[in-house]
């Protein structure tokens, strides 16, 4: 499963579900990795995760939205706001 090609293709509500799916699925995987070896505590989790708790994903996904004007300075269209959302979900596991 590959979220960030998902992602690239988010363009409805279908593939949003899709990604959002997928993206948790991911997560799932990486607390099991995470379980059985532990990644080291200066780095990402297994698959990438920067942000393990509710708490610092949306803080890192709402700092994103602010910091790209949600995507816009990015290059995301705002005649897409499945992307978007989907970005910043993404965004989430990945921004510092």
């Amino acid at each position: 499963m590959d979220v960030s090609k998902l992602l690239e293709d988010v363009k409805d509500i279908e593939s949003f579900l899709v990604f959002a799916r997928a993206l948790a699925a991911d997560r799932t995987a990486s607390v099991v990795q995470e379980k059985e070896n532990s990644s080291s505590p200066y780095g990402p989790d297994a698959n990438g995760w920067k942000n393990t708790t509710i708490e610092s994903f949306l803080e890192s996904a709402i700092a994103w939205a602010e910091a790209s004007d949600f995507g816009i300075t990015q290059g995301l269209s705002l005649s897409n706001p499945w992307k978007q959302f989907a970005v910043f979900l993404y965004c989430g596991k990945i921004y510092e």
